[in-house]
């Protein structure tokens, strides 16, 4: 049954959108092709016509945004083409993803910062001369070691400069970069990196998070160990006067242990930066589904569909190019870490933070943490979980009566869903000129279905559109487009950032087990949603996979890391699976609850 429309509280509409690169491209569509658009809410609306001509606008967002390639494309897609098996994009053409974030069209000098890396008590600037150097540097190393197109190159480390470096230099030589966070234990490392068999491995020798010091180095000799694919090990000194040696006797035959700098000596002093020219739908990334039921699959993006994908996201939808420094709270496993990385693409500024989001104490407080380091570097968009948004509702902070963050344009949060009280919170404590963008999308599309816009209004509990280029529907039980009810999330047509595939034998099936039997002949991503027929936004309502029927209450639901509820692996084990607990669970325990009720009920 159809719920009746409603019109939720306004927040926020943009003070100035004709300033903003979304409304050049959109008159620049309109002149060129002799059209006009209504609101984004209409009929006739830039979105429309995006999904309606996915080759004329693919093409005008490469053009648009300045995507760099040696060799033009001959053909965009094939529109005929079904979106299972992937088609392919950008036929013909040929260029490198790190010659994209590291040259952007948009950046003349290149004395300006590139990066900044903060870490809970340091801070580092980059230009972009300097990052460039410390990837031909770190590239002509990776070189030395044998390492080419297609080899995968792994990390145990954190956020980072040196995490940032090692992978553009593994993408520009056209190996393939895959990385995990030191908080995650041994076990979980080896269940993910031990499928893709990687030839080199980056670790970090310890973390620092919350004032104390962490060691890294005794489940890295756990990890290469059990890794008989890996050749090099590069420590990266992240904590100095810390263990940083593994002795060779703590090796597999054939492996060999390098400090970092020791590491970039390898390469040819006067070896050129070089980029592999590759084609448009080589592996990039290799990221990696929670595991929280299973083994995790081994998701792998290619290059130019997370690059144009990065470059319309920040450019139309977020308005980021230089002069913008962007911040994103993340480890490095999580897909935002290369959405962070790809604002580089777009002449941003981007800003690594590595440590606790709740450190250093700000007069006793470490709610402040965070808006400090914002104010303090002139951040521009932030990029958070929803979580964190919400912890500091439930401790009343108001961070922005001590710190104005005058610079602050915008407010990104995903990772579960934003309530509605938080938008009105975080209007409150952070300022009212703010977009706040709920956005949605996730690790298998390494971007965003749901999106920021500088051309709708922000409601109270909505993300603003569906991202443009993106046919997404909400889909009942029949495979029937409804609005004002909950439905399955749905896209009835390819787009360039899915996954190029899953690696492994079995990797194709696991790829259409994923997302394409749930209908024929369309992306089923498991979420469940509402679409706003009136304001055309989106509420998130959770996984479609997981919603359960209220028939008792507990004492705690798991949660991953990130504050999503896992409500699946709870399915299971009331269905009386015997369903292993992940790292990925951030309070384990609470699972043998369900357990012991599963035994009793």
């Amino acid at each position: 049954m159809t719920i009746p429309a409603s019109q939720p509280k306004l927040l926020w509409t943009h003070p100035s959108p004709e300033n903003t690169h979304l409304f050049r491209f959109k008159e620049h569509i309109k002149k060129k092709y002799q059209v006009e658009f209504g609101p984004e809410t209409a009929s006739n609306s830039l979105y429309q016509w995006s999904i309606d001509h996915p080759s004329l606008f693919w093409a005008e967002v490469w053009e648009f945004t300045g995507v760099k390639a040696s060799k033009l494309y001959s053909k965009v897609i094939d529109e005929t083409a079904p979106i299972f098996p992937r088609p392919a994009w950008f036929e013909g053409a040929r260029l490198n993803f790190a010659e994209n974030l590291l040259y952007p069209a948009s950046i003349k000098d290149d004395s300006g910062i590139a990066v900044i890396a903060a870490t809970e008590v340091s801070r580092e600037t980059i230009t972009w001369k300097q990052l460039r150097e410390r990837v031909r540097r770190c590239s002509a190393a990776l070189r030395s070691c044998g390492l080419k197109e297609g080899d995968r190159v792994a990390a145990y480390v954190g956020n980072h400069a040196n995490t940032l470096v090692a992978a553009l230099s593994t993408s520009a030589i056209g190996a393939i970069w895959t990385a995990t966070s030191p908080d995650v234990g041994a076990t979980a490392v080896l269940d993910r990196f031990a499928q893709i068999e990687p030839t080199v491995l980056f670790v970090d020798n310890a973390v620092i998070y919350n004032g104390k010091t962490h060691d890294n180095m005794s489940k890295v000799k756990e990890i290469v160990k059990q890794l008989p694919s890996v050749r090099t090990i590069v420590v990266f000194p992240s904590v100095p006067g810390h263990q940083t040696s593994i002795h060779p006797r703590e090796l597999r035959a054939g492996q060999e242990s390098l400090l970092y700098p020791a590491f970039l000596t390898l390469g040819p002093a006067t070896a050129d930066l070089r980029f592999a020219q590759l084609e448009p739908d080589h592996p990039l990334y290799i990221l990696y589904s929670s595991g929280t039921t299973g083994k995790p699959k081994c998701i792998v993006h290619g290059a130019v569909g997370t690059l144009i994908q990065h470059k319309k996201e920040h450019q139309l939808c977020s308005d980021m190019g230089p002069g913008d420094i962007f911040f994103q709270f993340t480890t490095v496993a999580w897909m935002m870490w290369h959405y962070n990385v790809s604002a580089l693409a777009s002449g941003a500024t981007i800003l690594l933070y590595d440590g606790s989001p709740f450190r250093p104490l700000v007069d006793g407080n470490g709610d402040l943490a965070i808006p400090k380091l914002i104010d303090e570097i002139g951040v521009t968009c932030f990029g958070t979980s929803a979580k964190y948004l919400s912890i500091l509702e439930q401790n009343n902070a108001m961070p922005h009566e001590k710190f104005p963050m005058e610079k602050l344009r915008a407010i990104y949060s995903t990772g579960s869903v934003l309530a509605p009280s938080t938008f009105d919170y975080v209007y409150k404590a952070f300022g009212p000129n703010l977009n706040l963008g709920s956005i949605t999308g996730g690790t298998d599309i390494i971007s965003l279905f749901g999106a920021p816009s500088p051309l709708v209004p922000v409601y109270s509990g909505e993300i603003q559109c569906i991202g443009l280029g993106m046919a997404v529907q909400a889909w009942d039980v029949d495979g029937k487009a409804v609005e004002d009810e909950p439905a399955d999330l749905v896209c009835t047509k390819p787009f360039p950032c899915m996954p190029v595939k899953f690696w492994g034998v079995e990797g194709e099936k696991a790829y259409r087990r994923s997302y394409f039997e749930h209908f024929e002949g369309v992306w089923h991503h498991g979420d469940f949603i509402k679409i706003n027929s009136k304001t055309r936004g989106l509420l998130m309502l959770g996984r479609s996979d997981g919603i359960l029927k209220p028939v008792d209450e507990t004492p705690e639901i798991p949660v991953t890391t990130n504050g999503k509820k896992i409500e699946v692996a709870v399915k299971q084990i009331l269905c009386g699976m015997d369903v292993k607990t992940s790292a990925s669970v951030s309070n384990p325990g609470c699972l043998d609850w369900y357990r012991n009720w599963s035994a009793t009920h």
